[in-house]
């Protein structure tokens, strides 16, 4: 269960043993003159074991939700960790001790994330990684990490966070799986099944059995997909690192132009969000979500962690009436990339949308026409706080602003995985979840 992004806003394609034996069996059918041989389908071994389902088939024909497999009395829960291989062993890593802290850094920054051409890559901060990793009721033993015994190196992660979701008006506790790393060298030790499995046991002994994950390669049992969307902001610096080019046809002033971000906010009274928002924010999400087929349920508590803006970590805005009633919310978090190889640029600030509200008007064209004034007021801010680039996924609404707004189609798809949990899969403008 991985949740998994590309530095330039891609999602990467996590080499898997079983992948790769089906491209070698189609380039056999190629060099032996079968230039239409049909390529396999892949085949997961691994997935096959887990209460997923296993075909598209089998997920569209789903008449009820509900669980593949039922949940069990914690005595009959597996009691000791999984095996590891000889030379490893478990950890729970400490992630309020700055050391730890480190190394957790240290091992994403260098085996998470990187674009295909090694000119990106992803560099979580610590302080997004403390957001993301210590919502309430965390756990520490859902923070699960693998060291080598004799250096006590830390080579390997996954990270659980609990979380209430509704699925199709179910609400559901789940764990969000996220953080899923392995150290390069040691990715044919086929260690990432072994976390897998290992937090899957840690979370049934907590009574959770459920659980929400994201990859961006096709697995089995996925919910929805998602493309990803991108809308430069400092276009000569995109340039100039590669992220992005200009079209052909246009000069380099042409597209800064075209893709200058305003100056001001369209919408009058928008402003920072504060602590004494946050239950009216959570009134306003709650409404707004309900609309979506998968979505969470956020606790006061949870809406202050998530939404309350931290410095370089996450952002929310929101507009207030003359009543004193919040109408509009807009929110997004920073993640940057560093630039590899380049003599002047060394990080890209990336904006990721996270979650909003606004008001629908009186006719559709008043509906779309306050969510892109949203949407354009978010590129305002993230421009005005050093970000570069915006990204968003096709989720919820926001397939109705991408045109007007001038974002560009990426080639990165996200699918949106549940753990023992069947239902029919959801279109993009049904899901109302965002994952870091």
């Amino acid at each position: 269960m991985s949740n998994n992004k590309r530095a330039n806003g891609k999602k990467p394609q996590d080499v898997d043993e079983d992948d790769l034996m089906a491209t070698v069996q189609r380039i056999a059918a190629l060099s032996a003159g079968q230039e239409d041989a049909p390529k396999p389908p892949p085949e997961h071994k691994f997935w096959r074991t887990q209460p997923v389902p296993q075909t598209h088939e089998e997920q569209v024909a789903v008449e009820a939700d509900g669980p593949l497999e039922p949940n069990k009395p914690r005595d009959q829960v597996r009691q000791t960790p999984l095996p590891l291989p000889a030379g490893f062993e478990w950890c729970e890593v400490d992630i309020t001790d700055e050391n730890e802290l480190d190394q957790v850094y240290t091992l994403l920054f260098n085996n998470y994330v990187e674009d295909t051409e090694g000119n990106f890559r992803f560099g979580y901060p610590k302080d997004l990684l403390t957001w993301a990793l210590k919502p309430p009721g965390w756990k520490k033993t859902w923070h699960v990490g693998v060291r080598v015994s004799a250096s006590r190196k830390l080579v390997a992660f996954i990270s659980g966070i609990p979380a209430r979701m509704a699925v199709n008006k179910t609400e559901l506790p789940m764990v969000e799986i996220n953080f899923l790393c392995v150290l390069k060298k040691l990715r044919s030790k086929r260690l990432a099944p072994v976390l897998i499995k290992e937090i899957t046991r840690r979370c049934n002994l907590e009574g959770i059995f459920q659980a929400l994950y994201t990859a961006g390669t096709a697995l089995p049992g996925s919910v929805g997909a998602c493309r990803y969307w991108h809308r430069s902001i400092n276009v000569r610096k995109l340039v100039e690192t590669g992220f992005s080019y200009v079209p052909i046809g246009k000069t380099f002033e042409q597209q800064e132009r075209r893709l200058r971000v305003g100056s001001t906010p369209k919408l009058d009274g928008i402003r920072e969000m504060t602590v004494r928002d946050v239950p009216q924010v959570k009134r306003g999400l709650e409404e707004y979500n309900a609309r979506f087929g998968l979505h969470p349920h956020f606790s006061e508590e949870e809406i202050a962690h998530w939404m309350v803006p931290r410095k370089g970590v996450v952002h929310s805005y929101v507009v207030e009436n003359k009543e004193g009633k919040i109408t509009h919310f807009f929110s997004f978090y920073r993640i940057p990339s560093k630039v590899l190889n380049h003599p002047k640029h060394t990080e890209l600030n990336a904006a990721y949308s996270f979650y909003y509200f606004y008001p629908e008007g009186k006719t559709a064209i008043e509906t779309s026409n306050n969510l892109i004034e949203l949407f354009t007021d978010g590129l305002h801010f993230a421009d005005k706080t050093g970000h570069d680039v915006f990204n968003c996924l096709e989720l919820m609404e926001n397939s109705e602003v991408l045109d007007a707004c001038k974002f560009a189609r990426g080639d990165g798809v996200l699918h949106y995985y549940l753990y023992n949990w069947r239902c029919k899969p959801f279109p993009g403008d049904k899901l109302g979840v965002v994952l870091m």
